[in-house]
């Protein structure tokens, strides 16, 4: 035990790793923010973003950043994770030596990803040590999840064989598994006790972690390829089609369903995941439009006219503030009440990762291994 302390606080002292009052605020450990994949923080951004420091590692990727208390983490196609600190220095790296796509989890100064070949894989930032392998039969794309119950945490995930797995977060060992009707790309988004996800089979499920039980299900009219967003009791997802779909959400049911935005033409697919504050939902369409969405009534409040093809990044709320990033490598931050456009910024590089955002600080990392940090 103290040998694993003393090698923590040396991995800590080399990343320039600096802790704040507020954890919260100076981290950025889910895909998506948080556990119910909300794209939503209340972290205010910067009135005037200036570039803090640029590293390039020339290694492709299509991870999403991550933020552990101020060392930014992401995985490359090769299967390097990759640690760079404060000052925009490279002070971690690890090298799983398979081909890896999807955006990793921390938790507890552990890191979990899921691999190509098929392995969820625990990796120790502390002891830069592989702490145990999963093998499931098919790719693993999307990132992992965590639900928390009675002291017992799991890691949830899907695999392109068909299932969703729990494990438990410890030693990798499998709690239960369900299956599905085809491949699991995207992400699932926590709910209480429960997991939703979507499929390529067109559905929508919501699963019971204590027992591995499905407990209800929606058909949708296109295959979902990202993952979906909650916020309190209503759930928000969408298909290739055009189609959002808002769920409301109880026990374990999805007690009433509605869409709110349906296709106007054939190029208005959605392959982001969507962005929920508490009255408004935010999305990213293949038709270069981000929208906004009033939740209660199901109306357009605006919509703003992107710079070249959107893609597959996700938007993230921050406050008054929404950042967005495009396929062609433009980000963008609009007034989430009006649309208008505050900042933009053209990286020069295509982007498929979804931002970090922390205390004073955003991230964006591009497909060929470019991050920026504003501030």
């Amino acid at each position: 035990m103290r040998h694993t302390i003393v090698l923590l606080l040396l991995v800590l002292w080399g990343c320039s790793i600096h802790l704040t009052d507020n954890e919260s605020d100076s981290n950025w450990m889910f895909f998506r923010g948080d556990a119910a994949m909300s794209g939503y923080t209340n972290v205010r951004l910067p009135e005037n973003p200036a570039i803090q420091w640029i590293y390039k590692s020339d290694l492709r990727t299509s991870s999403s950043p991550l933020v552990y208390h101020g060392t930014v983490f992401w995985s490359d196609r090769r299967g390097r994770i990759q640690g760079v600190d404060s000052q925009g220095k490279l002070c971690f790296t690890y090298a799983f030596e398979t081909a890896v796509e999807a955006t990793p989890l921390i938790e507890d100064s552990v890191l979990y990803i899921g691999r190509i070949d098929g392995n969820m894989s625990a990796l120790s930032l502390a002891t830069q040590d592989t702490l145990w392998n999963f093998e499931t039969w098919g790719q693993i794309s999307a990132s992992p999840n965590i639900v928390d119950y009675e002291g017992r945490k799991t890691l949830v995930f899907g695999s392109y064989d068909n299932f969703l797995y729990s494990l438990d977060i410890r030693d990798g060992k499998e709690i239960n598994r369900i299956e599905s009707g085809y491949y699991i790309n995207g992400a699932v988004a926590r709910w209480k006790d429960h997991v939703i996800f979507g499929g390529c089979d067109a559905w929508i499920r919501i699963v019971d972690c204590r027992n591995g039980i499905q407990t209800d299900s929606l058909e949708t009219n296109a295959y979902i390829p990202a993952s979906p967003a909650v916020n309190g009791d209503y759930c928000y997802i969408a298909d290739y089609a055009g189609n959002v779909y808002e769920l409301y959400l109880k026990n374990g049911k999805f007690e009433r369903n509605r869409k709110i935005i349906e296709p106007a033409s054939e190029s208005g697919a959605f392959v982001s995941t969507p962005a929920v504050s508490d009255k408004t939902l935010f999305i990213v369409s293949d038709d270069r439009y981000v929208y906004a969405i009033d939740r209660t009534d199901g109306t357009v409040n605006w919509k703003y006219l992107l710079k070249g093809n959107t893609g597959e990044s996700s938007p993230v709320v921050c406050r008054d503030k929404v950042v967005v990033c495009t396929k062609t490598g433009v980000v963008s931050i609009l007034d989430a009440k009006t649309g208008t456009l505050r900042w933009e910024y053209d990286t020069g590089e295509q982007i498929k990762a979804s931002p970090a955002i922390t205390n004073g600080r955003f991230y964006i990392l591009t497909e060929r291994g470019t991050l920026f940090c504003f501030g």
